[in-house]
């Protein structure tokens, strides 16, 4: 047989009374992309972290090529082995690209002075190596979450690792980019890169990776080629019991036509990313935006939250909210759950309760001071109404699973009681379970009369909505009531419309 790039066997690790991982057994074959799989909590990142040596196992074994796993203090050795491109950001946004990939190992000149041009030299070979098209004296600032991956990749490979984890690559990433990714890991794979796949996305898996492992409750449950698992199998495996993805939502009632309009948008445009849109969501409707990354739609958003100045007549049960202004529009009854919980989501240090109260800290005591005692109790209550998975209020949210975390962003904007919801990528880089978790949500919430405008690049989001609007360079060019088909909306978004059948 051939001999594993890397593979863990039995791997066990506790944090203090936590089972983070009670058997953990991965074997990746040369070549190949190997997903890894599971719902948040199923033990996945404390695999990476013993993969990558910045964990140490209680127990079991970790083998790279069939050799023992480097001693756990040389960092050195665990580079040349294996690499993981996180999605968060690992690059100092105030270097250059050259400056980020040569990191503590700046090439030096005469005298032994570091050398900028010899710098710059290496770096444009080592990019031109890769096919990383940037150029090395861009400020890492500047990439995009496309560019700054492969800069990572390209990064990691010449330290010698050709073992590249990639978690959740595509969270940030609009259709064209995914395709662009997928295209570079394909002929990084001819080259010999072997990748681990991490991601919440199953379609996925399917498009870019041969084998799949799933683990469940911090064990290893299956590994099978990706082309013998159906869907449906894979879904049970993670969750466990057979079943598929829930269309949440799809027995709703249509909203009547004649219902109160909620939110109203007049010919609002922000320079540079849309130009005039008109759009109404009424009480109890949920209204998709669809779109590549380019479209506005994320924009469009921001301009209706106050984030973004518009011209143009936004309201909000009939009454104007003035532009740019985040507090007016939190007054005038919106709440709002941004795109990236892990930069604009959550304060990772402040406790659940501190974090689903933020908007209205100034309702939980007199004068403008918190009483403790009602913070905790109305957190208590959102904990419940969401399930958030936690130890109770006062547990940090950066303890928390991805999934229990964009719990705790969707209870802040609920906090204040909005009348209307504005949701950007509500199920990005979640599990199963919480992503009908978090739909399941916004459905019960248009029976309380509020109005959602979501926006996602997620196909299964928008099916919960009432209606999806499609926007390109722009402007709205397309409408769906809710039967939708996928091939037709795909189709609108990538402005191949007349490809579509």
């Amino acid at each position: 047989m051939t001999t594993p790039v890397a593979q863990a066997v039995g791997v066990t690790k506790r944090f203090g009374a936590t089972v983070a991982l009670a058997d953990g057994s991965l074997t990746v074959a040369p070549g190949e992309t190997h997903a890894l799989v599971g719902r948040n909590g199923a033990g996945k990142s404390t695999l990476v972290g013993v993969l990558t040596g910045l964990l140490r196992a209680d127990s079991g074994s970790v083998t790279f090529n069939g050799e023992p796993a480097p001693d756990p203090g040389d960092r050195a050795a665990w580079r040349r082995h294996v690499a993981c491109v996180y999605q968060k950001p690992s690059v100092v946004p105030e270097l250059s690209v050259a400056e980020n990939l040569f990191l503590h190992r700046q090439p030096r000149g005469r005298f032994g002075l570091l050398s900028p041009k010899l710098l710059r030299s290496r770096a444009a070979q080592l990019l031109d190596e890769w096919a990383v098209h940037v150029d090395p004296d861009t400020p890492a600032r500047e990439l995009s979450v496309e560019q700054r991956q492969l800069v990572e990749i390209a990064g990691a490979l010449s330290l010698g690792a050709r073992f590249v984890i990639l978690d959740e690559p595509t969270a940030q990433l609009e259709g064209r980019a995914i395709t662009r990714l997928f295209d570079r890991l394909r002929g990084l794979r001819d080259h010999g890169v072997t990748f681990l796949y991490i991601s919440h996305h199953l379609p996925e898996i399917y498009e870019i990776c041969q084998r799949v492992t799933v683990f469940r409750d911090a064990r290893y449950v299956l590994d099978a080629n990706v082309t013998d698992l159906s869907r449906d199998d894979l879904v049970a495996a993670m969750v466990g019991e057979a079943r598929g993805l829930v269309d949440v939502g799809a027995h709703r009632p249509s909203v009547p036509a004649d219902a109160p309009v909620a939110l109203q948008l007049s010919g609002v445009a922000v320079d540079g990313a849309f130009d005039a849109v008109d759009l109404t969501v009424r009480r109890g409707e949920i209204v998709g935006v669809a779109g590549s990354a380019a479209s506005g739609k994320r924009q469009l958003a921001e301009a209706v939250v106050g984030l973004a100045q518009r011209t143009g007549t936004i309201t909000v049960d009939g009454r104007p909210i003035r532009s740019g202004d985040v507090p007016a529009a939190l007054r005038s009854g919106i709440g709002y759950l941004p795109g990236d919980r892990n930069v604009d989501g959550f304060v990772p240090g402040l406790s659940v309760a501190e974090n689903a109260t933020m908007t209205i800290a100034d309702r939980l005591g007199p004068a403008g001071f918190v009483l403790p005692r009602r913070q905790d109790a109305r957190a208590r209550e959102m904990i419940v109404q969401l399930d958030v998975h936690t130890s109770g209020p006062t547990q940090p949210v950066g303890e928390l699973s991805g999934g229990n975390a964009q719990k705790v962003v969707m209870a802040r904007a609920l906090a204040s009681d909005p009348a209307v919801l504005v949701l950007v990528q509500p199920t990005a880089g979640v599990d199963v379970r919480s992503k009908e978790s978090l739909l399941g949500a916004v459905d019960a919430e248009t029976e309380r009369d509020r109005a959602v405008l979501l926006v996602s690049d997620e196909i299964d989001d928008l099916r919960v909505c009432d209606r999806v609007v499609v926007m390109v360079g722009g402007r709205i060019v397309a409408e769906h009531l809710r039967g939708w088909r996928e091939a037709d909306l795909v189709a609108e978004i990538e402005g191949i419309q007349g490809e579509a059948s």
